[in-house]
């Protein structure tokens, strides 16, 4: 058993089959993720492909969690073996990876995140924040066993792969990403395209057949209540920046006028 420091808690409750509730992080800053982390959510989605999340801002909103209960989840730009690399070494133990489409894809990403002779990662654990810089001496023991690797299936190649991305030994769970996905099946911009919720409803169960934990983010409350009957585990249900944005807008019509501000719509 890992250390109380090295233990994966999300990993864990995904695996015990709990549903997990997330909130992206959008804004890239460590001062906003802080009073995020804690509002009590499970999880935070600390989002590097479409903010401006570079590895020392990454860094920083890491350290700003890390007192709280909830977890972090990374998201590189790319399933880059050196960047998840560097990801690893500076703390983060679950990573989700955008624009999976092959099985091929998935098993090298598997070995990206583990040591030899499971995986290829470099082995840099002495100068690493993730073990204290070796004043965790049992962390390379432990390390493999507690990331957590959530892959993100949003294409339509993906999902003609998905049964055997998901059955991909060492990962666990799959994302669906609904806007890339809604405009891979030919519907831009329409996430709730009777097409798009068919697929994600049968990608879903897929997954779920795996015995993989099944995640999406969804800020309509109703679209999220009806994708985590149907099992979905880790759900993200709101984004930092769309929540800023619709909280000054409506603040400002109050006192200044005008009609109030409609539901801002998620971007994923």
């Amino acid at each position: 058993m890992a250390p109380e420091m090295l233990a994966n808690t999300f990993k864990s409750a995904l695996k015990d089959g709990q549903q997990q509730i997330g909130l992206w992080l959008a804004m890239a800053d460590p001062y906003s993720a802080e009073i995020c982390a804690g509002s009590g959510f499970d999880w935070l989605l600390l989002d590097g492909e479409h903010s401006p999340l570079d590895l020392r801002t990454m860094l920083a909103q890491l350290q700003s969690v890390a007192p709280y209960p909830a977890h972090a989840v990374v998201r590189p730009p790319i399933g880059d073996p050196v960047l998840i690399k560097q990801m690893l070494d500076i703390g983060a133990q679950s990573l989700l990876i955008p624009m999976v489409e092959t099985p091929q894809q998935a098993e090298m990403l598997v070995r990206a995140t583990r040591y030899p002779p499971q995986g290829f990662r470099g082995v840099g654990a002495g100068i690493a924040r993730a073990a204290r810089w070796g004043r965790l001496d049992t962390y390379m023991d432990h390390a493999n066993g507690e990331v957590c690797l959530l892959l993100q299936v949003e294409t339509r190649a993906g999902l003609d792969n998905l049964e055997a991305i998901a059955a991909t030994e060492g990962v666990d769970g799959v994302f669906l990403g609904a806007a890339d996905l809604s405009a891979s099946l030919g519907h831009p911009g329409q996430p709730q395209h009777p097409e798009v919720v068919d697929a994600m409803e049968k990608a879903i169960a897929i997954i779920l057949g795996c015995g993989k934990a099944p995640g999406l983010l969804a800020t309509d409350e109703a679209v999220a209540t009806g994708y985590l009957a149907l099992g979905a585990r880790f759900v993200a249900v709101g984004v930092d920046a769309l929540l800023l944005v619709k909280a000054t807008q409506d603040l400002a019509r109050r006192f200044k006028g005008g009609a109030p501000s409609a539901t801002t719509a998620s971007p994923y």
